[in-house]
């Protein structure tokens, strides 16, 4: 590229918004907040389940969400007017290098629940899939996010499991998010549905760089902002807020111990938080605590607890199970 065309393309290219950096460093304190609940919950000082249930879970929905919705519009604005393929190859790299890297850490801390497809999994293939995209027309941009919207409107509101399948349920398919019942994760992050605020961004970014948008934002002075200046090194704060909180929750384990937990409380918190992802919120209360009844008069709640015995292979067990699945239905 020649010295003009260099200085036409650097021209062309859309502002830098203090204001969406602003928003990316709001949504990652957000972000730290929710992971000290989950260690302190982790560290048994709340009880099990309560990150992934009631206003929590609607919280980490809506974070996971503005990320998403963020990095759609960056993506955009970042690759106009042309693409700048190192910088593009550059960050993806680093992007999926740090998703590698939390699945190798989290494999071997939590083999049971490790990060198979985390946000930065998915981050990282709908980057590729929207780069693919900013070369189409714009129209198939938004007839793509307008599908996605009707297939979360009828996954969600429409007929139960009519989009998911078994098929998809092994790991090496759960990522695409059609599963019926995928393997437990502590960040578990597929394309679908999580494609749709990545598209709503991207869609939005492709009309508003078509106006004068983009410069109005940049106009309104937030860049030296702290939280902007913490938005625009986003992926160095993922990486490191998560050992430091875990760190600060362990020390306070050593200085003020968690309470004991009632065992009984115990198993019908993580029993529910279990059921509700596959079944209906009644049926999972009176499933719990049926097995919860029978597994005490039977004397295997305490090593069910203590992983004595293994609920997958256990005969006593599988039967209490079955039977009582048989009388909530």
């Amino acid at each position: 590229m020649t010295m003009p065309a260099m200085k036409a393309d650097a021209a062309a290219r859309p502002p830098r918004i203090g204001l969406l950096d602003t928003a990316r460093g709001v949504a990652l304190i957000a972000m730290a907040s929710y992971h000290f609940t989950w260690d302190m919950e982790f560290m048994a000082y709340l009880a099990p389940g309560t990150a992934e249930t009631g206003w929590l879970k609607i919280y980490a929905r809506a974070i996971a969400t503005t990320f998403l919705f963020i990095v759609g519009i960056s993506l955009v604005l970042s690759s106009t007017p042309t693409i700048r393929w190192p910088s593009f190859w550059k960050r993806l790299a680093m992007i999926a290098g740090a998703a590698a890297v939390i699945s190798i850490a989290t494999r071997i801390a939590m083999p049971d629940t490790w990060i198979y497809f985390g946000i930065l999994h998915c981050i990282t293939v709908l980057t590729l899939i929207g780069i693919v995209f900013m070369r189409l027309p714009l129209a198939f941009t938004l007839l793509t996010t307008v599908a996605l919207l009707a297939a979360w409107i009828l996954d969600i509101f429409g007929t139960p499991g009519l989009l998911r399948s078994s098929f998809f349920d092994p790991r090496y398919l759960a990522w695409i998010g059609l599963a019926e019942t995928p393997q437990r994760s502590n960040d578990y992050v597929p394309l679908f549905p999580w494609a749709l605020p990545f598209f709503v961004g991207l869609s939005v970014a492709l009309v508003a760089i078509r106006t004068r948008l983009p410069h109005w934002l940049a106009a309104i002075g937030t860049g030296s902002w702290w939280p902007a200046r913490l938005g625009r090194h986003s992926l160095a704060f993922y990486l490191i807020h998560q050992p430091v909180l875990i760190a600060i929750a362990y020390g306070l384990s050593i200085v003020v111990p968690p309470p004991q937990p009632d065992s009984a409380e115990t198993y019908l918190r993580e029993c529910n938080a279990a059921c509700v992802k596959q079944q209906g919120e009644a049926l999972c209360r009176a499933f719990c605590q049926c097995t919860l009844e029978r597994l005490q008069a039977n004397a295997l709640l305490t090593p069910l607890q203590t992983g004595k015995i293994d609920p997958e292979t256990n005969e006593e067990v599988q039967t209490i199970a079955g039977q009582c699945s048989a009388e909530a239905q």
